[in-house]
This record gives structure tokens, sequence and C-alpha cells, in this order.
């Protein structure tokens, strides 16, 4: 599991809840003043996850007003950016002049070492609590130029298509299910997060050439990989299909999985393959025969699964449902097949 540090002011009573956020806030790297109208109730919770070269920290609280200040930003200097990721409520990000609201669902970005504003209001009164996912990214990490980046401060960048919701999923996958991810993740993790994002900056900068082409080319990896996970069922999955899908040549394609070490049809045969087994180890799909199961993940022919399996398990497909299925494996299956994609 993902190591994480939490904090949840509700442990406290409901007087003494708003200064423990505060005290929260006053010893982060990025010290904001706040107000709030729950500040006689605030149930706030905080969870923290190291990535390697970035940090993610998922937020719950009532509706808020935040600010930092110059004298704030002299006191301490983090030498980060901010990416927000609004997964609940609506706000507005102000920074160097530039105001935008932020809706459910949209990222801004910010420069902690500048003086900006924050406000983060819930939708639902009857809840009254608003949710976001912030990255940190330190400047040296964030492979861009320093002198291009104050045109997205205060911004607003959607998290529905493109990079921006492969890296939407991506957050909400890795701060969602911690626990199906190994420690040992965590600066993997980081860089394909680190990837994303750097890539979805630098498209809104329009600079797609200021991104490193390692950096593009992990990040369309990513996003190649999310695709075949969500299409394996298709068919009609194979090297044309996917190079289309991404607007580049099948030769590029190619190109991208050899630096993997593997090729397209291995890469989506093995995935199917696993999903299979997956599949013909549950109890509870005991009685769908294997062809349909093969089908559900694109073997459309028999004789063709039984070999492709035989070869990568070493026993037939009905073999496998008759001795190899065991509550371990089963109860292992969710960490097996999510790690194999950070958001899918």
């Amino acid at each position: 599991m993902l190591p994480r540090d939490t904090i949840d002011t509700t442990v406290l009573p409901p007087g003494e809840r708003f200064g423990m956020w505060l005290d929260l806030v006053a010893r982060t790297s990025a010290p904001l003043r706040i107000q709030s109208a729950h500040a006689d109730d605030f149930a706030a919770r905080a969870e923290f996850i190291e990535l390697g070269p970035i940090q993610l920290v998922e937020y719950q609280y009532p509706s808020l007003d935040a600010t930092r200040t110059r004298k704030l930003v002299r006191q301490s200097d983090p030498e980060l950016y901010i990416l927000a990721f609004t997964t609940g409520g609506i706000g507005t990000s102000s920074q160097d002049g530039r105001r935008s609201e932020i809706l459910t669902g949209e990222f801004t970005f910010y420069d902690g070492s500048r003086p900006h504003d924050v406000c983060h209001h819930a939708t639902e009164p009857e809840r009254d609590q608003a949710s976001s996912i912030i990255t940190l990214i330190p400047h040296a990490a964030l492979p861009l130029p320093p002198q291009r980046m104050a045109a997205l401060y205060g911004g607003r960048m959607s998290g529905s298509e493109g990079i921006g919701a492969l890296l939407a999923q991506f957050l909400l996958q890795v701060t969602g299910h911690p626990e199906q991810y190994h420690a040992a993740d965590a600066s993997r993790l980081g860089t394909v997060g680190l990837d994303l994002a750097t890539t979805m900056l630098g498209r809104h900068l329009v600079a797609e050439d200021a991104v490193p082409t390692e950096v593009r080319r992990r990040a369309l990896l990513t996003q190649v990989q999310a695709y075949v996970h969500r299409h394996l069922g298709d068919t009609t999955l194979g090297p044309q299909v996917l190079a289309d899908a991404h607007h580049i040549s099948v030769r590029s394609l190619h190109r991208l999985f050899e630096a993997e070490h593997t090729t397209v049809a291995s890469y989506v045969r093995g995935l199917r393959l696993a999903r299979c087994r997956r599949d013909l180890s549950d109890p509870a799909l005991r009685n769908q025969p294997v062809q349909t199961i093969a089908a559900r993940w694109g073997f459309s022919d028999k004789a063709h699964f039984s070999r492709a399996f035989r070869a990568a398990y070493g026993v037939s497909p009905q073999e496998h449902r008759d001795g190899g299925s065991h509550p371990a494996r089963i109860v292992n299956r969710p960490a097996s097949t999510v790690n194999s994609l950070p958001a899918d």
C-alpha cells in the first residue's frame, strides 16, 4: 500500500477544529491565510501521498477563502507549482491579474512562490463540503520553460478530455485506491503523474516542443495503454486502430512499444490473457463457458485462445479453471490488475 498521512479535524470537538486546520496550513510549504463561514465547526480532512518527484494532497473541507500574501511568500518560498483538480464544489483562482472560475472536473494552476487567491465553495448546501486533489510540483522538476509558465497562472483547464482526462483519472485512482499499489510503486507513479501534468501544461502553453521528447513519449505511451485497457474486448483492436485513435503512424506506435522492450500485439495479448485468467479463477463466473469469457476480452477464435493461454500459463483454460483457482489468487486480484496502469 502507498504510505499516506491523514489529518482529520473531526477527532476534536467542533470548537477546536478550525484552529487545528489553521495549524496544519501554517505548517505546509506554502502557508495561506484562511477564512471560512464554518469556523465554528470546520469538519475537514487531508490525505498526503508522496510519489517521488511530486506530492498529492486530497482535501475535503467546508467552504473557504484562502490568500497567499506577499508577506507569507517572503516568510516561506517553497519553489513549488500547484496544480489543483476540483472534485467537488466550485471555486475561483486568481494570480498575477488573471482570475478564473473553476468548476468540478477542472484544473487550475498557480505558483506557490507568488501571491495568489483561492476560493472553494460547496455546491450542495446540505452537505457543505468541497473537495480537491492538489499536485505539488517542485519548480526544478517541471521540465518546461519557467519564463513561459506565467501564462497559465490562475487559468482553468479541462479534466474531461485528452491528456487532462487521463491525468484526472490517474489522480482519482491513486488517491482513491492507494491500497492497490505497493510502496515501491510510488516513484514510478510519480513519474507518470509528472509526465501527464507536464504534457497537459505544455499543450495549454501551445508549446508542445517545450516538453522534452522523453516526457512526451512516456505520456503518449500511458495514453495508448489506457486506451487499450478500455477497449480490450474490441476484436478489431490492433496497431492501425491504436495509431488512428492517437493520430500517429503505425510505425511510430511500434517504436513507442519497442522502447518498452515489447510489441503492440504482445502487450494487448498479455492484458487479454490476464483478464481471462482472472475471470476463470472467479467462482462467481463458474457457470460461464470458457469461450464466453474469452470472447469478452477479445478472443473470437476458441483454438487460438487455448493455444495462447497454454503458451502463457502452461495449462489449458479449462485446466486452470478446474485446478488453478484458490482464495489467494482471488483476494489478490485487484492489486495485480490495477498496478499495470495508474488509471483506466
